[in-house]
């Protein structure tokens, strides 16, 4: 199969051109390695799965993902096949010809990238001495009860053995390069580099590890990042050898890579090394052939979204669901990490707003988090069978009446609507009324939770008592357990569950990227981040102003608790107060900066990080010009023509009518002419916010 060339990484709409000479991919191998290849444990998955098409169609036949092999995922996920590269095949053979169980196959993905993964329980006779060689190249013991560690440790030797057999077959060409993502695939860089194999490495952090255990304690992270004595913090969460895998990894890496500035900040100070590159997430991007198709799935999900809400507030359904608003948070269950704390503090103060100024908006607010639970929520069943009856009902008693009806019309007379509907019918329509009182208030959760009464979200639903009473206008669901299109309370999976979704809000405090809220924009649905995640820090990058095209970012780092809470909530209060037309042109604006997200611009940074590599690995045979760009500036999205500046620093710009659109409402929004606009207005970046060179802490920056 020849190499496909065929894609280029300057063909989107809008997007600037960036110049990089081509790299001799046919002289080339290419190596990514991971814990998490066919095996999803967290977002490095989502990561290196929909990273792989764009690659795979750069590198052909050329590249090729190792990961670990576990059979229940293989089972679903890999086809076997013969390796098509004869080097490739002889390396296999020498380590299974020596006990060691390796597979080769397509990972049946988008892009069917090549996968070799090694069977670590086939190789864990060799633990001790391969432990003992690490110990020799590295000073870094591993505990005999970490199984994690010890996992990293085969995994690493078996991909340092395979890079040794498979380096030693070639004189000149080809070159390889081998890209390590996270500590559990670091030991099989730093074992490459301790036998000086001549391997182009690479190594990404996608969050450093001590930086996830101390947001997780709730420590002013921060706003002390110059002030923590590493290895005490390291040793005292009983990580130590971790953190040094990592940190080894780090330094012995020819190129270093973050997934964010703010993670490249962190890693400064926790790692001890500032990145080379910054490589950025982003997503396979499928654009409708119609413009309005996102917004007709809008409409679609929406609607079951509204089914649900009508069995889950049966006998409380005095609110107009073409009033309602549909707002939610997802992810692991980080209460502070996440940011669900100040979501709910904002909630109980934009239920207050929304009482005081008496409006008819009501927000419903779904918490989408995995917990512990027992089973559904037996009030939360009760509700969807009720509605389901009641349909039921509805619909006997119209099939009635339309038969009376058509056969009153056949004689050619007006039917006596007094007398359409009979005594029985009566009848039933008061049972199904009768079936919808209710002694109580529609469940906050739609599961039992086992320990409620310890659960962070739940006591915090106590204390500012949105309990879902008829009076207040924000009203709150819990659903602890990922949704699913075979749920028979909420039957829709999760991408079709955004797309019903008017706003995602996500104001984390520790969010090396976010994958949430890109996923929100891809799908036209606005959302809220905060300067402390990659996302929103690549946002304020790109784009001049984030808030018209349906990015509100709250500061969390330099503003106290109080205030980034006041500032969320101002976000939730003004586009509650938006009309259904100003949303639409919203979502319309949100979708356009997909573009943004997709791999096939994004994978520029990871192509400047591989050239990197090669001419620090190979400087005779490869040449970086100095004007590559090593950072994610590259343009910026103006603000949009039809949004005028903001008066004040406060009150940012959302899609409010302009004077013409207030003199005549029904005047055509046209997006093509508006985009179009946007494109040929595209500016040079600029930095906003810059930290100053040589300041470690800026007065007023805040944990929050």
């Amino acid at each position: 199969m020849p190499l496909a060339r065929s894609l280029s990484m300057t063909s989107l709409n809008g997007l600037p051109q960036w110049e990089d000479e081509d790299l001799p991919v046919e002289d080339l191998l290419l190596f990514e390695i991971s814990w998490e290849v066919t095996n999803k444990v967290g977002g490095i998955y989502t990561v290196i799965q929909t990273k792989a098409k764009t690659t795979a169609d750069e590198w052909g036949e050329n590249y090729f993902l190792i990961g670990p092999y576990f059979e229940q995922n293989v089972k679903t996920q890999v086809e076997f096949c013969e390796p098509p590269n004869s080097a490739v095949k002889k390396a296999m053979d020498t380590m299974i010809s020596q006990g060691c169980q390796v597979f080769f196959g397509r990972w049946l993905i988008e892009g069917s990238p090549y996968v070799l993964l090694f069977d670590i329980g086939s190789a864990a006779w060799n633990l001790d001495k391969w432990k003992a060689e690490f110990w020799e190249v590295s000073n870094i013991g591993i505990p005999f009860h970490d199984r994690e560690a010890n996992d990293a440790v085969i995994f690493g030797s078996l991909t340092s053995w395979f890079l040794k057999e498979l380096s030693c077959q070639f004189d000149d060409k080809p070159s390889i390069i081998a890209h390590f993502h996270e500590w559990q695939a670091g030991v099989g860089l730093i074992l490459s580099r301790s036998q000086k194999l001549p391997v182009a490495t690479i190594f990404t952090t996608h969050a450093t590890l001590l930086g996830r255990y101390l947001c997780a304690a709730s420590i002013d992270f921060y706003n002390n990042l110059d002030q923590f004595d590493i290895d005490k913090e390291a040793g005292e969460r009983q990580i130590y050898h971790r953190y040094c895998m990592e940190r080894a990894s780090v330094h012995c890496a020819h190129v270093f890579t973050t997934v964010s500035q703010i993670t490249a900040t962190e890693a400064e100070h926790m790692l001890k090394k500032s990145p080379d590159v910054v490589t950025p997430n982003g997503l396979n991007i499928k654009k409708f052939s119609a413009m309005h198709e996102f917004q007709n799935l809008h409409s679609m999900y929406k609607a079951r979204i509204q089914e649900f809400i009508r069995g889950h507030f049966y006998g409380h359904l005095d609110f107009d669901l073409d009033k309602t608003l549909f707002f939610f948070i997802a992810g692991r269950y980080e209460f502070s990490n996440k940011g669900a704390d100040m979501f709910l503090e904002a909630l109980s103060r934009l239920n207050f707003l929304l009482r005081v100024h008496k409006t008819d908006i009501t927000v419903i607010v779904f918490f989408i988090m995995p917990a512990k639970t027992n089973n559904f929520n037996v009030e939360t069943l009760k509700g969807q069978a009720v509605r389901k009856q009641l349909w039921d009902t509805a619909q006997s008693v119209k099939e009635k009446f339309g038969r009376k009806l058509y056969n009153a019309l056949l004689r050619g007379e007006i039917p006596d609507l007094n007398k359409i509907l009979d005594r029985d019918d009566i009848t039933i329509m008061k049972r199904a009324i009768f079936s919808t009182q209710r002694h109580c208030l529609p469940p906050v959760t739609t599961h039992n939770m086992i320990d409620d009464s310890n659960d962070p979200i739940l006591n915090t639903i106590r204390r500012i008592g949105l309990f879902n009473n008829r009076t207040d206008r924000v009203k709150v669901i819990l659903h602890p357990e990922f949704l699913s299109s075979t749920s028979p309370l909420l039957p829709l999976d999760y991408e079709e569950f955004v797309r019903g979704c008017h706003l995602g809000v996500f104001p984390s405090y520790y969010e090396p990227w976010g994958y949430t809220p890109a996923e929100c924009t891809v799908m036209g649905i606005p959302s809220v981040t905060t300067n402390l995640s990659g996302f929103g820090c690549f946002m304020q990058e790109h784009v001049a102003d984030p808030a018209a095209y349906g990015i509100y970012i709250v500061d969390r780092r330099f503003r106290s608790p109080d205030e980034s809470c006041n500032q969320l909530t101002q976000f939730l209060y003004s586009f509650c107060q938006q009309n259904r037309r100003q949303r639409i042109i919203q979502r319309n604006r949100t979708e356009r900066l997909s573009d943004l997200l997709d791999w096939r611009y994004l994978g520029r940074y990871y192509m400047h990080a591989r050239h990197l590599a090669l001419s620090r690995t190979f400087p005779d045979k490869f040449e970086l010009e100095p004007n590559a760009p090593p950072k994610t500036e590259g343009f910026r999205f103006p603000r949009p023509s039809s949004v005028p500046p903001s008066p004040s620093a406060s009150q940012h710009s959302s899609p409010h009518h302009s004077e013409a659109e207030d003199e005549d409402e029904d005047e055509r929004y046209d997006e093509d002419e508006e985009a179009e606009r946007d494109r040929q207005n595209i500016k040079s970046p600029f930095t906003l916010g810059a930290l100053p060179q040589g300041k470690k802490k800026q007065h007023g920056e805040y944990r929050n």
